[in-house]
C-alpha cells in the first residue's frame, strides 16, 4: 500500500510540473528556430566567391565590415613619391637607326608592294600596323597604308585616315620604308593582290622564305589577320625600327588629340595628378575569363551565354582560375589595392571602360572608396563626343591619351591596350604603371578581415613589387616586345653611377614599393620560342590556357584577341 501511495504521489507531481516543462521546452524550440532564420548560411560565410561579390548589396556591406576592421585611412602614404619613379631619370627611350641602316630608296625593290588587312580592336591593329613596316622592310618591299578591320567583332567602319594621320606617317617613316596610300594600277586596271596569311610569330627567314617567293611572283600580296605575325626576337635594327613606328609615327588624327587632350586638361584642372585605370570588367571580359563573382544562377546564366559565342572556348573552373591569379579583380578590390598602396581618397581617378558587368551597384564600392570618379561621359558632353561615339576605336583612342598622359595607369589585365600603354609608358619615362599581382592578392583579399589595415597594407606593397613598372622590372627577351620595347630602352650610365656612389637617402629597411626586384614575382610575361614564335596574344599565360591558333576560329564567331584589345 505504500508503495502506490508512494508512485501515485510522484505521478501527480510530475503531471503537476508537465504544463512548465512542456511550455520552456517550446520556449527554446521557438528561440532556436529564430536564431537558425536569422543566422548566416555556410556559404555566405565560407564561400570566397561569395565574400567578394562584385554586387553592391553584398559589397557594399563587407565593405563597410571591412573598413570598421581595417580602419582604413583617408590620408596616403607620404614616406615617399608614390607619383613616379625612383629611377626613371637613369633610363630614356632610343630608337634613332643606326648609320649602318640602310635608307629605303637603296634597298626598296620595284614592283614589290604588301599591303596588310589588321584585326581585332584599336591597340590590336597597333600592333598590325606597326608589324607590317617590320614585314616591309624584311622584304624590301612597298608598304601601302594598311586597311583596319571593320568586319570584327568592334563593326568600327573607320580607316586608317581617320583614327591616325596618315600623312605623317608616310613621310616620317620615309628613311626606313616607302609607303603609299593606294595601290598603283596595273596596265589601266585595278591590280587584284594575292592573298594570304602569314604565320604567327614569323621570323626574317620565315618571311624570306615563305612570303618573298610569292611576291617576287605575283608582285602585290596582302596579308590578312595581320597581328602578332612579326617574330618577338628580331634585329635590333628592326626592333628600334618598330620602336620607331609605334612611339613616333603612329600620330592620332587632329580631332582625336583636340578632344583627348580636352579630356586630360579637364582632369589637370581638378587635380595636378590623377590616376588612370583601364578597368575591364565589361560582360564578355568576365564571361571569356571563365571566372565567378558570386552573382548565383543570374550571373552563370547571363555569363554562361556569353560563352557560347566561342565554340572552342573551354569551360573553366572558377576556383582554379583565381587560385591561379587569372580573373580580373572586382572594382572593389582595385580600389582597395590602391588604398593600400598609398593613393588617399580625395586621388582623382579617370576609369576608362566599357559597359562594367553590373552597372552602378558594381562600381559603387570603388566610388565609395575614391569618390572623384570620372569618365570621358562625365568630363564631355554628348555634343563633344558625338563625332566619336558611333566609332568604339575612335572612343577607344580618347581613353588612350587619357590614360598616356596620367602620372599612374592601372591595368586589371592583360589585354592589348595594357601592353601597349606599358610599354610606351616604359618608353617615355617609366611612369608608374600598376599591374595586380592577381595570384598573390587572392589570399590577400580572401583574409583581408583577419588582419589590421597595417598589415593588408604592408602585405600589398610586398606582393606589388616588380608589378609597378619600374626599369628593370621584367628581364629583357621576356614577354611581347610591344610591352617590353628593352632594345628601345637606354641606360644613362653615368648619371646613374654618380646616384650609386652618392649616400643612400633610404636605409637597409625601407619597404617602398618599385625597387628593382627581379625575383620570383617577376609579372609572368609569355617567354617567346627558340624559333621566334610564341602564343603570345593569345593570353593563353593570363587567362584561359588554351594555346590555340585563332586563325581557324570561324568569321562569325568573334575572336578572344578581339574581346581583349581595349
Amino acid at each position: 500500500m505504500a508503495f502506490h501511495r508512494r508512485r501515485n504521489h510522484y505521478h501527480n507531481r510530475f503531471r503537476s510540473i508537465l504544463p512548465v516543462i512542456c511550455t520552456i521546452s517550446g520556449a527554446l524550440l521557438i528561440l532556436f528556430a529564430l536564431l537558425s532564420f536569422l543566422a548566416p548560411t555556410p556559404i555566405a560565410s565560407n564561400n570566397p566567391q561569395h565574400m567578394n561579390s562584385l554586387y553592391a548589396r553584398n559589397s557594399v556591406v563587407e565593405d563597410t565590415i571591412g573598413e570598421s576592421v581595417l580602419h582604413i585611412p583617408k590620408k596616403g602614404r607620404t614616406d615617399r613619391d608614390i607619383w613616379s619613379s625612383r629611377n626613371s631619370k637613369y633610363y630614356y627611350g632610343c630608337s634613332n637607326a643606326s648609320i649602318k641602316f640602310a635608307n629605303a630608296d637603296a634597298v626598296t625593290q620595284p614592283n614589290r608592294y604588301l599591303l596588310i588587312v589588321t584585326s581585332g580592336g584599336l591597340n590590336q591593329q597597333r600592333t598590325g600596323i606597326t608589324d607590317a613596316v617590320v614585314a616591309a622592310r624584311i622584304l624590301n618591299a612597298t608598304l601601302v597604308v594598311p586597311r583596319l578591320d571593320q568586319k570584327s567583332f568592334w563593326k568600327d567602319s573607320s580607316d586608317f585616315s581617320e583614327i591616325f594621320d596618315v600623312d605623317w606617317y608616310i613621310s616620317s617613316l620615309s628613311k626606313d620604308v616607302k609607303i603609299i596610300k593606294s595601290l598603283p594600277k596595273r596596265g589601266g586596271k585595278t591590280w587584284i593582290p594575292r592573298s594570304m596569311r602569314v604565320p604567327r610569330k614569323c621570323s626574317e627567314r620565315c618571311y624570306q622564305n615563305r612570303i618573298l617567293p610569292v611576291l617576287l611572283k605575283r608582285h602585290a600580296i596582302q596579308l590578312t589577320k595581320f597581328d602578332y605575325r612579326v617574330a618577338n626576337r628580331l634585329d635590333t635594327q628592326l626592333q628600334k625600327l618598330r620602336c620607331r613606328v609605334n612611339y613616333h609615327a603612329l600620330k592620332f588624327t587632329d580631332s582625336i588629340l583636340q578632344m583627348g587632350g580636352k579630356l586630360v586638361h579637364r582632369m589637370r584642372m581638378k587635380s595636378k595628378h590623377f590616376i588612370a585605370l583601364h578597368l575591364r570588367f565589361e560582360p564578355d571580359m568576365l564571361a571569356f575569363s571563365g571566372c565567378y563573382y558570386g552573382g548565383g544562377d543570374k550571373e552563370r546564366k547571363e555569363l554562361g551565354a556569353i560563352r557560347k559565342r566561342w565554340k572552342t572556348l573551354h569551360v573553366s573552373n572558377p576556383d582554379k582560375e583565381r587560385r591561379h591569379g587569372k580573373c580580373p579583380l572586382t572594382p572593389r578590390e582595385v580600389g582597395l589595392m590602391l588604398r593600400a598602396l598609398g593613393y588617399s581618397n580625395d586621388v582623382h581617378i579617370y576609369v576608362a571602360s566599357g559597359e562594367v558587368y553590373g552597372g552602378e551597384e558594381t562600381l559603387a564600392p570603388l566610388k565609395a572608396l575614391f569618390p572623384n570618379f570620372y569618365t570621358k561621359e562625365t568630363l564631355a558632353s554628348k555634343e563633344e563626343l558625338e563625332p566619336f561615339s558611333s566609332f568604339s576605336s575612335r572612343m577607344a583612342a580618347l581613353d588612350f591619351i587619357v590614360c598616356d598622359e596620367s602620372e599612374v595607369f592601372v591595368t586589371n589585365n592583360n589585354g592589348n591596350m595594357a601592353r601597349i600603354l606599358a610599354g610606351r609608358r616604359r618608353y617615355f619615362g617609366h611612369k608608374p604603371t600598376i599591374r595586380p599581382n592577381a595570384k598573390k592578392l587572392y589570399r590577400l583579399f580572401l583574409n583581408q578581415t583577419t588582419m589590421s589595415w597595417e598589415a593588408f597594407a604592408s602585405k600589398m606593397r610586398t606582393y606589388q613589387r616588380g608589378f609597378m613598372g619600374e626599369p628593370k622590372e621584367v628581364r629583357p627577351g621576356r614577354g611581347e616586345f610591344h610591352e617590353n620595347p628593352h632594345t628601345c630602352i637606354c641606360e644613362d650610365s653615368e648619371a646613374k653611377a654618380k646616384k650609386d656612389s652618392g649616400p643612400r637617402k633610404y636605409g637597409k629597411g625601407y619597404d617602398a614599393v618599385g625597387d628593382d626586384v627581379l625575383g620570383e614575382d617577376e609579372p609572368e610575361l609569355s617567354d617567346p620560342g627558340d624559333d621566334g614564335y610564341q602564343n603570345g596574344p593569345q593570353e593563353k599565360d593570363q587567362f584561359n590556357g588554351t594555346g590555340m591558333d585563332y586563325d581557324g576560329i570561324t568569321n562569325e564567331e568573334p575572336e578572344l584577341e578581339e574581346i581583349l584589345s581595349d
